[in-house]
């Protein structure tokens, strides 16, 4: 199994965080589960790991709050978009706040809908990594199934995975 890691960052200060970050939160757990459900059969374990940073962190660089890393690159990076700031609540002080704008559209909350992207953005980028199997044309299969789409060959060291050998337009 190959693992994409979802890395989610924020302020937390005596056990409070921003309600951005408390939202945002909320968006990356829903988007890790959707991931992993989209991603085990293609043989991706997403991994979510959650971390805080302290006030003085949070002073010294507020726009490390929030912030999500996929497979080890900001989501925006993925996405096409851009890191910006806005004004938040007490917790934060007078620091401004991390946000990013995707598509012409700016967000304090992530939502899932990006983390998910991203994260499938991510996923293809895994599986188009070449491993031995792929870089074998002497590797064995165990046989052909037909689909929809034609036979598929399934080689021995993917399981559960079958590769087109032809598709046809709009399926699979």
């Amino acid at each position: 199994m190959t693992d994409l890691t979802i890395a989610w960052q924020r302020l937390v200060d005596a056990g409070q965080t921003c309600p951005r970050c408390g939202d945002t939160g909320s968006e990356v757990r829903t988007a890790a589960a959707t991931l992993t459900a989209a991603l085990a059969p293609l043989g991706i374990t997403v991994r979510l790991a959650e971390a805080t940073i302290n006030l003085a962190q949070f002073e010294q660089a507020p726009l490390e709050s929030n912030r999500i890393l996929i497979a080890g690159r900001p989501l925006e990076d993925w996405l096409g978009g851009a890191t910006s700031q806005s004004p938040c609540c007490d917790v934060c002080g007078p620091n401004d706040c991390r946000t990013i704008t995707v598509d012409d559209t700016t967000y304090e909350t992530v939502p899932a809908g990006l983390i998910t992207r991203a994260g499938l953005l991510a996923a293809a980028e895994l599986l188009a990594q070449p491993s031995a199997s792929h870089d074998d044309p002497t590797q064995e299969t165990t046989g052909t199934t037909e689909t929809c789409c034609g036979p598929t060959a399934e080689p021995t060291d993917l399981p559960n995975r079958s590769l087109p050998l032809a598709t046809k337009a709009g399926c699979c």
